[in-house]
């Protein structure tokens, strides 16, 4: 028969204390459907014996042109490579409030002491376009109200200061007020 009395599990099925122990090897476990818990139980594995691999970083690249190769371009060949919007301001050259903040780059890059950052230089030119030669740095970039502090990471090439230094407070929607909705107009104001 393909149902066997050891296979279905009938109304009392004895315990491991009940059966001898020649047939408690004998006997096959019950069929898994049959069973309320049917999660398998995994055997904890030894880390010892496994070789972990060294996760690798992700190697930054602009464009396809890695960090050591960006620092390196000249700015007819970083222009080449900027998005069209950049490319279009930097053909029509930086004027001398950009430079400017360059050169002060360039300065407190140089006074600062090796592995350590260097002092905060303040801006209120967020329409500037970050280029390789500002990695490294820290920028203070007025947000209208105040300066946010932002150190310049080698993936903000190519994007206005601006963008790293929100100028208006995100909206979260609170309750709304007395008067804000069309059945509470004629509620009295206390």
């Amino acid at each position: 028969a393909p149902f066997s009395d050891t296979t279905i599990p009938t109304t009392h099925l004895p315990s491991l204390f009940e059966i001898p122990f020649e047939k408690r090897a004998q006997r096959k476990p019950p069929l898994k459907w049959l069973t309320p818990n049917t999660t398998p139980r995994r055997l904890p594995r030894f880390r010892s014996t496994e070789i972990k691999k060294r996760r690798q970083f992700r190697k930054f690249s602009y464009r396809g042109i890695d960090l050591d190769q960006l620092l390196d371009l000249s700015s007819e060949q970083l222009r080449d490579v900027v998005h069209a919007r950049a490319r279009r301001r930097f053909n029509r050259g930086l004027k001398r409030k950009p430079m400017g903040l360059i050169k002060k780059l360039r300065k407190a890059k140089q006074e600062a002491k090796p592995n350590e950052k260097p002092d905060l230089v303040k801006t209120h030119l967020r329409d500037m376009i970050v280029v390789p030669e500002m990695i490294g740095s820290v920028i203070g970039i007025y947000s209208g109200k105040e300066f946010n502090q932002v150190e310049i990471k080698p993936e903000m090439v190519g994007h206005y200061l601006a963008e790293f230094s929100i100028s208006y407070k995100p909206v979260k929607h609170g309750r709304p007020g007395i008067g804000a909705t069309h059945s509470s107009r004629f509620i009295p104001l206390k």
